[in-house]
């Protein structure tokens, strides 16, 4: 969950702290931890919009325990893995926390994380309740569970209504698009017509300036480091291409896959023709909101976002699914989020309880009545969909992935934030134009040697 989302890869932050943890990895959590199950137990998410869902699941659990009380605490992404990380340095880590595919893997390494399977055994945790593939993501390579499934996302395709209208694009056509590395197929020729230059020209018409563009057919959040979850992993998906050579805990990369490096020559290109915002005019910016100011007609984003991007007053918002790639089908990365405890938590048994609650329907339940994500407990998922509905919001563009296995897991390896070091600069410069999707290659050189 992308970044939002989201769902990103390791910041620098982390980097600089991964000296310091390295050092706490052997004396600073025990496994063992604390055994109270009385008091406050701290808990950590960074999806604001996910926090009224989990503050009623607090207030409820605590009713059922009333000797533990959890107190949230809300930080952006960026901060807040910067400030866990530091937090398992300074033995300051909360006693659970919101916990992402890409970093688990470093943080089970260096023993900061409790593994569940006793827990599981013993309080007879039924895995079967979630969605198909999800618990088995939180399963380390020394093949001890580290989380409990929360939820999962896959991505979609959001749109302006009225500009589509006003294009003369119908909304039969958003939901049938195709795409190939070539020409851009009907994905790009809906992208030009629905840029609009400052003179009212489209980006498919005589005399556009794409120096001068008023609306963007697709809006950009980012080159998308090595992963693209939600920039282009739809589009390179469809072609056969792969992250690693097995997904989970690969250990060779493709970035010098010519399907690979052909696609992203693609997406950086539209930036080229006017079709998509420069790199450089993201910094800083989000995405939705230059969306709902009018200033880009589609956003492809992920199943997490669907409250903010239909929750902008004066804009009308559809969702159509992404396009067929080459291989006539469609693709989406397939993520899902769990529920992680601190090894060095004074209060395990407390701690180990919250965490079983939250991976509950009883929980679950209540997360998808306030139509946020979709929760990893299935049914809890399809009740999140009814909720969706109710608020006049088709969701089936997300659904559809799932039920049609048309999704790809997020790529789960060791070394994610070395891979990230290597791979965000690398994908800046080819998406600002200042290198060749041939330079890939040497970043993916690069990569590779860290596994060796």
């Amino acid at each position: 969950m992308k970044k939002a989302l989201a769902h990103k890869a390791w910041g620098a932050v982390a980097l600089a702290a991964a000296a310091g943890l390295a050092l706490t990895a052997c004396g600073g959590g025990s496994s063992e931890g604390g055994e109270s199950a009385k008091g406050e137990i701290s808990y950590w998410l960074w999806d604001a919009n996910q926090l009224p869902a989990y503050q009623q699941c607090a207030d409820d659990f605590t009713k059922a325990n009333p000797e533990i009380t959890v107190k949230i605490t809300q930080r952006g992404w960026d901060d807040y893995w910067s400030t866990l990380t530091n937090g398992f340095v300074a033995g300051t880590a909360p006693d659970v926390f919101t916990d992402h595919l890409a970093k688990y893997p470093e943080y089970a390494g260096k023993k900061q994380l409790l593994a569940l399977d006793d827990a599981v055994s013993k309080d007879n945790v039924d895995l079967s309740q979630y969605n198909e593939g999800l618990a088995d993501l939180w399963v380390g390579q020394d093949g001890k569970r580290y989380g409990l499934p929360k939820d999962w996302d896959t991505v979609a395709l959001f749109y302006n209504k009225k500009m589509l209208a006003d294009a003369g694009i119908s909304e039969e056509e958003m939901k049938n698009l195709t795409w190939n590395p070539q020409d851009g197929g009907s994905y790009e020729k809906v992208i030009a017509h629905l840029t609009v230059d400052k003179n009212g020209v489209r980006g498919d018409e005589p005399g556009f300036d794409k120096n001068s563009v008023a609306v963007y057919g697709l809006g950009l959040a980012g080159s998308g480091s090595g992963q693209g979850q939600t920039e282009w992993s739809y589009l390179t998906g469809t072609t056969g291409w792969t992250h690693t050579d097995k997904n989970p805990w690969g250990t060779k990369f493709q970035y010098d896959d010519a399907r690979f490096q052909e696609s992203i020559d693609w997406f950086a290109g539209l930036t080229e023709k006017g079709y998509m915002p420069k790199l450089e005019t993201t910094v800083g910016a989000s995405m939705p909101d230059t969306f709902a100011a009018g200033k880009s007609a589609i956003n492809a984003n992920g199943s997490w976002m669907i409250g903010q991007y239909t929750g902008y007053k004066g804009v009308e918002v559809g969702i159509a699914p992404t396009p067929e790639g080459p291989e006539g089908k469609r693709a989406s990365m397939f993520n899902g989020l769990a529920d992680s405890i601190w090894a060095g938590t004074k209060k395990k048994d407390a701690a180990v309880k919250w965490v079983e609650y939250l991976g509950s329907a009883a929980c679950q339940d209540v997360v998808a009545s306030k139509a946020v994500v979709f929760p990893a407990v299935k049914s809890s998922s399809e009740k999140a969909a009814e909720a969706f509905k109710a608020k006049g919001v088709d969701v089936s563009a997300f659904t559809q992935h799932v039920e049609d296995k048309t999704t790809f897991l997020f790529p789960i390896a060791d070394n994610a934030a070395k891979v990230d070091g290597i791979m965000k600069p690398a994908m800046d410069a080819v998406v600002s134009r200042k290198a060749p999707a041939s330079s890939l290659t040497q970043a993916n050189e690069q990569v590779n040697a860290l596994f060796k």
